[in-house]
């Protein structure tokens, strides 16, 4: 049902709530740096539910060869023209795929992100999802998780606790920040 309803949002003529266009401030400090903390080199990042590839090829823009998973096929086509139309699909993958079965991809990477996948996976996926995670990522690499909490309308959604329990094997929380709006939070791990 997840799968199918993810899926028709890609089919109307409006765009999907979450698909703005625009890289989230919290990924932007991280890649180019803040006035408390240096730029991120470029390396090798990958985007959990990617959606149509903003993130991708934000950080393609900037160097960084991406890969991009999403399980919505047209999401994934519209990501892989729009790679071509910015004069980043040199530098970007994309695979239409599903985040809780990464066996496909390679190590390693130094960056990953999910920008609200993960709250909207099933209680079984979520471990089948950090495993594949924590194989990816190399020692030291940074991941980036914005997560609706549990609560209201819309996905499943992921309490901090939740979070935590599902990473801490193979993550160290480095910051956590409350999100705006609907009750959510942006994590910030690191690959132990």
């Amino acid at each position: 049902m997840r799968r199918l309803f993810f899926n028709l949002w890609y089919w109307l003529p409006v765009k999907p709530p979450w698909d703005s266009g625009i890289s989230p401030p919290e990924l932007t400090r991280v890649v180019e740096g803040s006035a408390r903390s240096p730029a991120l080199p470029p390396g090798r990042a990958l985007d959990l539910g990617c959606g149509t590839g903003t993130n991708v090829i934000y950080l393609a823009q900037r160097g960084w060869h991406t890969v991009g998973v999403d399980f919505a096929g047209r999401a994934i086509h519209a990501a892989r023209r729009k790679a071509k139309s910015a004069g980043a699909d040199s530098l970007c993958e994309f695979h239409a795929g599903d985040v809780t079965d990464l066996s496909f991809l390679q190590p390693p990477f130094d960056l990953a992100l999910d920008m609200g996948c993960f709250h909207s996976l099933d209680l079984a996926g979520r471990p089948r999802y950090a495993d594949g995670l924590a194989r990816l990522l190399r020692p030291g690499a940074i991941y980036l998780l914005y997560a609706f909490k549990p609560g209201g309308d819309g996905p499943r959604g992921a309490s901090e606790e939740e979070v935590l329990a599902t990473f801490q094997t193979a993550f160290r929380a480095a910051k956590i920040e409350q999100g705006t709006g609907r009750p959510s939070a942006w994590y910030t791990l690191e690959r132990k």
